[in-house]
């Protein structure tokens, strides 16, 4: 018998690999005869890398990059094993988790560190480059990013402007001629859970700019620039970026990185899938357990959990997801092909308890609901 444990991180608590060696021992527990396949999966944002390299082989590099304030910081990305291409998590170098609530604001921060990650890996010989773009503190539109990259933004006077949320309304004009020519022998795929699109009432300022620091008035002034650029985008390479679903990921650095980068966009859930061979492993599983922090209404929208039953749904596999918690929606995930969703919960407890705890509540969570399984299977 074989349970395939594919489960995403429990976002401030644990990581995805702990999270799936936490079912591991509630699964063995249940049946210590039970075989278990343990894929740590991730949709793009925070965890990718670690996904990526467990399920395909490889290494961590470390390096110095500017952190989204503008210091210096300590970052990664990862080679997989066949040495040619990169994973990239925008948030190592540019995420939210890197700025202190008390200084959050998306107009003055720039992911200009993505970019010498993009530069870095290439300077290792990656000429595939897999760039995960949740988990961002920018409102930038990739600018601090195509920066790094060697393009230059000039405002009406042609004066130089920082590749920052506040300068997007200045740019007039771009130049490209300074750019590191390997970009342009280079593959770069973004790995993306949204479609937002890059300005709007749906875009990156209007919808995500508020978690990051933004007020009403910094809202309005970063979609006018999103608007602004994707403008001047369009008056110098002839399409508009705000009709590519998912360019405003990231604060816009996802249209940043098609506009400046060549990138295309994918769904992280199906580069991660194929890299990690999900549908390989679930085909000949009996059971598929997945999970994340809180399953809610926006897990059908491409989460882990709703990727790994799209899968398994394909085999006729059933499906628990076993979550910290349940949220407004949950159950739209059961018409995705969810047999059953479970809090780790085991009654009232505090926020601070469940995240201490959750290793444990993970584990007994999922012993219970494999023992009623079993018991299931066999009567």
């Amino acid at each position: 018998m074989k349970i395939v444990a594919a489960p995403d991180s429990y976002k401030g608590c644990l990581s995805a690999i702990e999270v799936a060696r936490a079912m591991e021992r509630g699964i063995k527990r249940a049946d210590s005869k039970i075989e278990v396949v343990s894929i740590p999966f991730a949709d793009g944002g925070e965890g990718t890398v670690e996904a990526m390299l467990f399920g395909a082989g490889g290494h961590i590099e470390t390096t110095t990059v500017t952190g989204p304030l503008g210091d210096e910081i300590e970052s990664f990305f990862g080679i997989l094993e066949d040495g040619s291409t990169a994973v990239i998590e925008m948030a190592a170098a540019s995420g939210l988790s890197l700025v202190p609530e008390s200084m959050r604001n998306p107009m003055e921060t720039t992911t200009y560190g993505t970019g010498q990650l993009i530069l870095k890996a290439m300077d290792s010989g990656c000429r595939k480059i897999i760039v995960g773009v949740g988990g961002s503190s920018t409102n930038d539109g990739g600018t601090g990013m195509a920066e790094a990259l060697g393009i230059k933004f000039f405002d009406k006077e042609a004066q130089s402007l920082l590749g920052k949320g506040k300068n997007l309304c200045k740019i007039k004009s771009f130049d490209r001629t300074g750019i590191d020519k390997r970009i342009y022998e280079t593959e770069i795929i973004v790995a993306c859970d949204v479609d937002n699109p890059f300005y709007g009432s749906k875009g990156a300022a209007c919808i995500y700019a508020a978690q990051k620091g933004a007020d009403d008035e910094m809202i309005k002034e970063l979609d006018a620039g999103l608007f602004n650029l994707s403008s001047l985008i369009k008056a110098t390479d002839g399409f508009d970026i705000n009709e590519i679903p998912g360019a405003g990921a990231a604060g816009g650095l996802a249209g940043g990185l098609v506009a400046f980068a060549g990138a295309k966009l994918e769904k992280g859930i199906d580069i991660i899938s194929k890299v990690c061979r999900l549908d390989e492993r679930i085909k000949e599983a009996d059971l598929v357990i997945t999970g994340e922090g809180q399953t809610d209404y926006q897990t059908a929208f491409g989460k882990v959990p709703a990727g790994v039953a799209e899968s398994a749904m394909r085999f006729r596999v059933p499906v628990l997801c076993i979550s910290g918690s349940l949220g407004k929606g949950y159950e739209d995930i059961l018409n995705l092909g969810v047999t059953a969703a479970f809090s780790i919960a085991p009654g009232p407890v505090s926020l601070n308890e469940s995240m201490e705890k959750a290793a444990e509540y993970i584990e007994n969570t999922t012993r219970s609901l494999v023992s009623l399984w079993l018991l299931g299977k066999n009567s």
